[in-house]
């Protein structure tokens, strides 16, 4: 098939273009003007690379033009500012992902599969693990414009059969991430340890949350694409969670190193517990996470060492 990959220069993007290409399928990648092809520079004879603005509805019409599938994983927010704009994030998310579903349908694409937030979409937890079922009390505007996308992906498929997916992603780590970023905890701490610089935990980590490696997510985006049944949301997570507390345990046990870490004062909008239930995903998609967390977090180690 042929892909758009939006957002395909980054950390989960260069991830799913590996997978999309090695599945025998034709990568077209969308990035803002000026980004770095470091993440991709492996495979930029292989791929289409197109620059431009996601909001700008010209661009976006002509990077979807011949596709068969897109990917979405475009966002200008992340969840810890985004209430500090609500205005800006529905601006800069909803209103270009409404346009690129409109596009998308207008050019014929078969298929959108969307990244969205299993981390935020459900709010405070009634109960762990969380199904898709669970109530979607959103606690910030990142997880409500994830949200929202997702309910305009349904509209499409009801109102034209634009078929779609959403995957509710847990917290990904691995090779290519930004370990001085303010995403992946998982990749930040194993990076901080191996340099030996301190590691700042809100609260007494005891904080859980459900860590999956970047290997895992492309394979059920690429599961995702190939699925044909009746379902169109699910939870993408290893179903298994850990403290923050038990992932400097494991950090110490890949790395021999101990790790140096300051405790500070809880932060009041932080979920005590996230973990999500996948058995959907198992059922409809035939996927399931392969790599073990201490098996993940060896391979970044060893990607970080080079």
């Amino acid at each position: 098939m042929r892909c758009l990959v939006l957002g395909g220069g980054g950390f989960m993007g260069s991830h799913l273009a590996d997978s999309l290409l090695s599945a025998g399928h034709s990568v077209r990648i969308f990035e803002k003007k000026g980004r770095s092809t470091g993440d991709i520079a492996h495979i930029l004879d292989r791929i289409e690379w197109h620059e431009g603005d996601f909001s700008n509805p010209l661009d976006i019409k002509t990077a979807v033009e011949g596709m068969d599938a897109v990917f979405h994983l475009i966002s200008t927010t992340l969840p810890k500012g985004s209430n500090q704009s609500p205005v800006f994030d529905i601006l800069t998310n909803v209103v270009p992902t409404v346009g690129l579903i409109e596009a998308a349908h207008e050019a014929g694409v078969k298929k959108i599969v969307f990244a969205s937030s299993g981390g935020t979409v459900y709010g405070t937890p009634i109960n762990n693990p969380i199904s898709e079922s669970h109530p979607t009390n959103p606690s910030c505007s990142y997880g409500i414009h994830k949200l929202t996308i997702e309910k305009y992906l349904a509209l499409y498929n009801s109102l034209y059969g634009l078929d779609y997916a959403v995957l509710r992603i847990s917290n990904p780590f691995g090779e290519r991430q930004n370990p001085k970023g303010m995403l992946g905890a998982a990749t930040v701490f194993l990076y901080r340890t191996l340099k030996g610089e301190q590691i700042e935990i809100w609260g007494d980590g005891s904080v859980v949350r459900d860590f999956l490696h970047i290997s895992d997510v492309s394979e059920a985006f690429i599961c995702a694409l190939n699925y044909k049944g009746p379902e169109h949301v699910f939870n993408i997570g290893h179903g298994q969670g850990l403290s923050l507390n038990e992932l400097l345990k494991v950090i110490e046990e890949v790395t021999g190193i101990k790790p140096k870490v300051r405790y500070t004062e809880g932060r009041t909008f932080d979920v005590q517990r996230n973990v999500l239930d996948i058995s959907l995903a198992r059922r409809e998609l035939g996927w399931a996470p392969r790599l073990s967390i201490r098996d993940g977090l060896a391979r970044t180690a060893a990607y970080l060492k080079k």
